[in-house]
């Protein structure tokens, strides 16, 4: 598959093949879907917690005798059904994570980097380098590109200054290509990979 190159000024800088293994295969929402619930899954903290009847504090003194009251046998206060008694099958602190298989987080994201590529959503450039830290160079320069929401995804390392310069814009994302992941690629409508990112991806796969 053939890409066009540009800087970022918006200028064409001749065009890169790109593998259609990665790129070029039909996207699959399935597979892409359970890759990023499982990075969800993965993030979550699962520190949520309730008390049990076991872990209130209160008596455990019989409240009512058992026989001859006109009502209901009940044992202490602390039961559920009771105003300040403990939570029956509460949350637990506990891990939310589940395992995927290797093979089908490579494949979910082949699969994201073929459904930008699909939709026109894939941009290469020759490089993502800034002569300064200065915010609103860049932001005109991601402007004649028609950049409004976007990840930028460099080589092994993130040009500090670009780095700098971006960090202000929002919707605006800068990651290096070991960083590279499904959903960071889905929540932006572009996706902008390097010269380098390019080279590094088909390394990788």
């Amino acid at each position: 598959m053939e890409l066009e190159v540009k800087t970022l000024g918006g200028k064409a800088a001749g065009s890169i093949t790109v593998s259609d293994e990665i790129f070029g295969l039909e996207p699959r929402i399935d597979l892409i879907q359970r890759v990023v619930r499982w990075q969800l899954a993965k993030r979550q903290a699962g520190t949520h917690k309730s008390l049990g009847r076991s872990e209130v504090n209160g008596t455990t003194k019989k409240f009512v005798r058992q026989k001859g009251s006109g009502g209901a046998r009940h044992g202490n206060r602390k039961a559920p059904q009771f105003r300040g008694g403990g939570k029956a099958f509460g949350p637990v602190v506990r891990e939310h994570a589940h395992d995927l298989p290797k093979k089908v987080r490579a494949l979910g994201l082949k699969h994201a980097l073929s459904a930008k590529a699909a939709s026109g959503n894939l941009y290469i450039v020759e490089d993502a380098k800034a002569a300064e830290a200065k915010t609103k160079a860049l932001k005109e320069q991601l402007g004649s590109l028609g950049l409004t929401s976007a990840l930028f995804v460099d080589g092994a390392e993130v040009d500090a200054n670009f780095g700098l310069a971006t960090r202000n814009i929002p919707l605006v994302d800068v990651l290096p290509v070991q960083g590279i992941n499904v959903y960071d690629i889905l929540r932006r409508d572009t996706l902008v990979l390097t010269k380098a990112a390019v080279a590094a991806l088909e390394e990788r796969f």
